[in-house]
């Protein structure tokens, strides 16, 4: 989700900045996410001819990651259908394709990275696409056998080689990824629990009647919510797998453990290499970072947002995937800014949540529908000014306030807790 950051990055002007890109014969990508297979995408159908290499710790081909914690979990939907784009596609438009490879280190006095088995690759422009990482458990038994967090292909194998139905499963954290993992685990045949410290789920997104819902809906499949629950240690048994989660109320036994607390920006290449950064690498409008040869995308890269009036970094497939194209537009000589209204999802057991800009500050939050019907949004208004829309089963709701929250509606409130009128007839 939305993530702000105190200081600003250089703002780099268009007289500076694209005399820079005639002569931009190597562009190098580190990262090989959905943000990195976008900025490749946009670089050839823009018209760049140069060589283009992608860095990737991960030893695949760039891959959709939200399925992690459903269809994939589930074993419902194979590897090659999880590819953004197969290798023929990178072979046709010569892309270099160095996966399962990490970036030691950047080097901008000599414009290359420096490899973990030594070799350099030269850039004319750099690409920072290393999006970000889960948050660690500060607790002794945190790296024990039967411990999971879920980013990586890799994670979502672990985890459901050790899922089996009737085995009881612990999940620290009642966000997207902990209750998207719920359901999963649930449909696989667990026993599941979910811990969350705050006094109701998604607390940190959603407004309270979409976090009653579904809490309701977790419950009603068998979950175990508890909320406002602090969890105080980690037990391991003697062979040193997971055995049980110490809480506050009590030992919660654990054939395994799910940690979904948050994440971080991966924001150390920068910070060595003496980027700015806080919170994520400072990018300005055109993403661009106090290097003018260095772009950051993505989950790492902390830009400003005009419509919101301040610095966001965000947590979402929609946002690389835009400032990828930003980035594309601005190196093939089109000066571009990033301003988009954000917007997120998360897909529980049958139902759609989506998220439309950010509600930050609202001080007047309005619900449209009825929860017991299981469709309905919540509207949140600023100063009268329409700033985001939570809907649940709501497509046509979404779809509308993506139009209306960008060009700074103000809504009439009791029109807007009609539901018989079109959010786009509420003004």
């Amino acid at each position: 989700m939305a993530q702000q950051g105190r200081a600003s990055a250089r703002v780099w002007c268009a007289e500076e900045l694209f005399p820079m890109l005639a002569c931009m014969d190597r562009i190098v990508i580190v990262g090989a996410g959905q943000g990195a297979a976008q900025c490749v995408e946009g670089l050839r159908r823009k018209g760049y001819p140069g060589a283009i290499t992608v860095i990737g710790e991960e030893p695949v081909l760039p891959y959709q990651r939200p399925p992690l914690s459903k269809k994939y979990l589930a074993g419902e939907l194979p590897i090659d259908r999880m590819l953004l784009r197969h290798e023929a596609f990178y072979a046709e438009q010569r892309v270099e394709m160095l996966t399962g490879r990490r970036v030691a280190r950047l080097d901008r006095d000599r414009r290359c990275v420096h490899l973990d088995d030594g070799s350099l690759q030269a850039y004319d422009a750099l690409v920072l696409a290393t999006g970000s990482r889960p948050r660690s458990l500060p607790l002794v038994g945190a790296e024990a056998p039967g411990v999971h967090v879920l980013r990586t292909m890799a994670d979502a194998d672990g985890l459901r080689f050790e899922a089996a139905a009737g085995k009881h499963a612990v999940i620290i954290g009642g966000g997207y990824i902990g209750l998207e993992t719920a359901a999963t685990l649930r449909q696989l045949g667990m026993e599941v629990t979910v811990l969350e410290a705050a006094d109701r789920l998604m607390n940190r997104v959603v407004a309270e009647p979409v976090s009653t819902y579904y809490h309701h809906e977790h419950t009603r499949h068998g979950v175990t919510i508890r909320c406002a629950a602090r969890v105080i240690g980690l037990r391991t048994a003697a062979s040193g797998r997971i055995a049980a989660v110490l809480t506050d109320a009590g030992e919660l036994a654990a054939d395994l453990l799910v940690v979904g607390v948050g994440v971080v920006p991966n924001d150390e290449l920068a910070r060595e290499a003496g980027l700015d950064c806080d919170n994520g690498i400072l990018v300005d409008e055109r993403c661009r970072s106090s290097d003018p040869l260095i772009y950051a995308i993505g989950d790492c890269s902390n830009h400003p947002s005009a419509h919101y009036g301040r610095r966001i970094r965000l947590e979402s497939v929609d946002n690389a995937f835009e400032q990828a194209n930003t980035v594309a537009a601005n190196i093939t000589g089109t000066p571009t800014k990033h301003d988009r209204v954000p917007w997120f999802w998360s897909d529980q057991y049958h139902h759609k949540l989506l998220i439309v800009g950010l509600a930050d500050g609202h001080d007047q939050a309005i619900l449209r529908g009825d929860p017991a019907n299981h469709s309905f949004s919540v509207c949140y208004l600023r100063d009268g000014e329409f700033i985001a829309i939570d809907t649940v089963n709501m497509a046509k709701d979404q779809m509308a306030a993506r139009k209306l929250i960008a060009s700074r509606m103000r809504p009439d409130p009791n029109k807007l807790a009609d539901i018989s009128i079109a959010l786009k007839d509420c003004g």
